[in-house]
């Protein structure tokens, strides 16, 4: 039995399909790496945001303890009864 040889149009169709599914390939490879990257930059945001979420939590449980109050308190520009609160105008 003889075998038929690939004619010119089966080549060429062959190499315009293996040209297509290599543009594909590069083009997905370039779409994993992209957000690869944004998944570390998500990874980033949500322990910073755990870090943030620790902080706040220790206020909310330090809430009652006075040297936090008074903290908070002059951090907002309250001073104690007796003390005189002096503001610098220069600048």
């Amino acid at each position: 039995m003889k075998l038929k040889r690939a004619g010119m149009l089966t080549k060429v169709i062959i190499v315009v399909l293996l040209i297509y599914f290599t543009t594909s390939l590069l083009d997905l490879e370039g779409k994993i790496q992209d957000t690869e990257q944004e998944i570390g930059a998500l990874q980033e945001q949500v322990e910073q945001q755990k870090i943030q979420n620790q902080q706040l939590q220790l206020a909310i449980e330090n809430s009652d303890d006075p040297e936090t109050l008074e903290r908070v308190a002059r951090e907002k520009g309250y001073v104690k009864q007796g003390e005189t609160l002096y503001i610098d105008i220069a600048g």
